[in-house]
């Protein structure tokens, strides 16, 4: 038997074509991303901010693909974060996540679906917003020292709506309740368009509320808003002065949105991904837009949302354990 024998140059020419042709398959199919409907989770009801940010994504983007808004509501967003944790990482199912699903939910329930950080692969930091305190009309406190003096003359009659336990603004209640020394009664609902309904008819008395969402209805005369949740108060509403400025001084949760995709989607996508989303929320009528309802944009890379985030879980598991808040 005859053993041929390669040459340095000839060896060397081999392996430079196996490899070429290994490689082949990977940039295809990155240069073929996206190449179906790609599925954008939002653990909320329709109407809120978050299902606003997925919405503005699937009318913007420009693949030639559509983006088709998924929303699957209850447990704080868990349903929707988990759907999207124990999918497929190709690209194709993202999640629209929340300060809630993913950094307040770890420490308020004692049992998650999945992993905050390790079960997800972050893509961007969209925008943030104030939370804003909105009160019924009939209530008669017309700032937040007044409705704090009215809380203490009426422990536990008092209640403020959430749009369900572990979101933001069921923990930007808590909050309020522990500094204050109020007992505010929490009244969760599966969403925030089942709270509102309620708030105007006077079923409840108050509500901490995405400003996006709850500006329209302040400036509509329905509800009165009585302080904003941010340590300076927005651009969008000059106006609302801050929780903190009334006699709370530091006092400050705010929301933020940001895009996940499962665990260990590959770098190319992400980045694909990454950089149509900085395009469409830098468009000057998207901008536009986000001012008017009150969202401020954030964007950047990838790892800009992984330190943000880490920081941010830090931030609320210790505001969850000051607050005694439970997801029972």
């Amino acid at each position: 038997m005859r053993v041929r024998k390669f040459s340095r140059r000839q060896a060397v020419a081999m392996f430079a074509a196996a490899a070429s042709l290994a490689v082949v398959p990977v940039a295809q199919a990155t240069d073929a991303y996206p190449s179906k409907p790609i599925r954008m989770v939002v653990g909320f009801p329709s109407g809120g901010a978050p299902d606003i940010l997925a919405r503005i994504f699937s009318e913007k983007i420009s693949w030639g693909q559509p983006v088709i808004v998924d929303n699957k509501p209850g447990a704080g967003g868990n349903i929707g974060g988990e759907a999207v944790a124990r999918a497929a990482p190709d690209g194709y199912t993202l999640a629209l996540g929340t300060v809630g699903t993913h950094s307040i939910n770890g420490a308020l329930y004692s049992k998650m679906p999945y992993d905050m950080v390790k079960d997800f692969t972050p893509v961007i930091l969209l925008a943030s917003t104030p939370n804003v305190l909105v009160v019924h009309p009939s209530v008669s406190a017309k700032n937040v020292q007044e409705l704090i003096a009215l809380a203490k003359a009426k422990p536990g009659q008092l209640t403020f709506g959430t749009p369900g336990i572990g979101t933001s603004l069921h923990v930007a209640g808590e909050l309020f309740n522990t500094m204050a020394g109020t007992k505010i009664t929490h009244v969760p609902y599966k969403g925030r368009a089942m709270a509102i309904p309620d708030l105007l008819g006077g079923h409840i008395t108050m509500m901490f509320d995405n400003l996006p969402s709850a500006l329209p209805v302040v400036k509509e005369g329905k509800l009165r808003a009585l302080g904003v949740t941010s340590a300076q108060r927005s651009g969008s509403a000059p106006d609302i002065p801050t929780i903190a400025e009334q006699g709370l001084p530091g006092y400050e949760a705010t929301s933020w949105f940001a895009v996940f995709a499962p665990a260990n989607t590959p770098k190319e996508v992400v980045t694909r991904l990454n950089a149509e989303m900085n395009r469409i929320f830098t468009l000057p009528d998207v901008q536009a837009k986000l001012k008017t309802l009150g969202l401020d944009p954030i964007l950047g890379t990838p790892e800009k949302l992984a330190d943000y985030q880490r920081g941010e879980i830090a931030k609320w598991a210790k505001v969850v354990k000051e607050s005694g808040a439970k997801a029972e």
